[in-house]
């Protein structure tokens, strides 16, 4: 794997701050990986961000980009190599939508007939059909198609990296989703490496491959969504992720990434889950099957592993109310 973006010790305080928005932080990103950004109002989850092209300079510490100190890279060349979508969109209002998307691949002064292909598939990526929207203007679109047009317009010279300020905070819920799945498909078709910073745990659980769990400037954990929910490296993270639906969550965990191996001959009548499902459909096929084992295939029926019951025990999202009786005498509850 190559690694797109390495932190180094790095730290960050502002001049009018007593405190380190950022400490010490050290972590890598690997290329082509979704990266969440988790946590409360203050944390330095932007601020991390915001080190990465350069908008906010480190106090300490290196950051390396591919490899290459970002301090000894031209800055505009670096920026033009990221893409940047923000919760405010930021569209040129005296511009319509192709000049939008246009606007970095001219600066690179690409030639008239690439630009005009670019923006024609990007509108097509981001689901709006071009003879509809390349020549309205901002304010002639909703907010859901103002944020996929500044999606488009951040891709639009095809950057390496991607960084996602709480591009989907103002959008109704409804629309919002829909972006959300937009957003991972586009990301599994064309295996960006995607930063993206949300104060909202299903969000993060939901889009990322790992998640960085920040609290006053420093990680608590850097990890699979699975491993956070399940194993929380300690009382915050258990308390952040247990704010939400713990059931809602299990909806964005697959099964593979709570299977075990096989440790006996398959039982031909077993109840199967597929590797894609989600946990929480895994969850419902226990309660209704009564079954302390599940076994995992493949979407050509191989089996691949297992899942016990007692794996589901969610001791970080632990409640007082809605524990689900066990099926069977010998195997463990489980607190939603």
């Amino acid at each position: 794997m190559t690694t797109a973006i390495e932190f180094i010790k790095v730290s960050k305080k502002f001049n009018n701050s007593k405190e380190y928005s950022v400490s010490e932080v050290s972590l890598s990103i690997e290329k082509g990986n979704f990266i969440t950004i988790l946590g409360t109002s203050g944390s330095g989850k932007t601020t991390l961000l915001k080190m990465i092209n350069r908008i906010y300079e480190t106090t300490s510490g290196e950051i390396l980009f591919f490899g290459e100190n970002i301090k000894n890279l031209n800055v505009e060349i670096h920026r033009r190599k990221i893409g940047y979508v923000i919760q405010q969109i930021g569209l040129f209002p005296h511009m319509t939508v192709e000049q939008n998307i246009a606007t970095v691949p001219k600066i690179l002064h690409w030639d008239k007939k690439k630009i005009a292909e670019r923006v024609e598939y990007l509108l097509k990526l981001v689901g709006l059909s071009s003879d509809d929207f390349k020549k309205r203007y901002p304010r002639q679109l909703s907010g859901g198609q103002q944020q996929r047009v500044g999606l488009a317009r951040a891709m639009a010279a095809d950057p390496e990296i991607m960084l996602m300020d709480e591009p989907f905070g103002a959008i109704d819920a409804i629309t919002r989703q829909k972006l959300q799945d937009e957003l991972i498909n586009i990301q599994k078709k064309l295996n960006k490496t995607i930063v993206f910073v949300t104060h909202d745990v299903n969000e993060a659980f939901k889009l990322g491959d790992k998640v960085i769990v920040m609290n006053k400037g420093k990680i608590q954990q850097f990890d699979s969504p699975y491993n956070i929910l399940f194993n929380p490296a300690n009382d915050f993270v258990a308390r952040l992720v247990s704010s939400e639906d713990a059931l809602q969550k299990l909806k964005y965990l697959k099964a593979e990434l709570a299977m075990l191996p096989l440790d006996l001959p398959v039982d031909h009548e077993a109840i199967r889950v597929g590797k894609e499902e989600s946990l929480y459909d895994v969850l419902t096929t226990f309660l209704n099957n009564n079954v302390k084992t599940v076994i995992v295939e493949d979407d050509k029926h191989h089996v691949l592993g297992k899942i016990n019951w007692s794996q589901l025990n969610i001791k970080a999202v632990q409640r007082e109310q809605d524990i689900y009786e066990k099926p069977g005498d010998d195997c463990d509850k489980i607190s939603i």
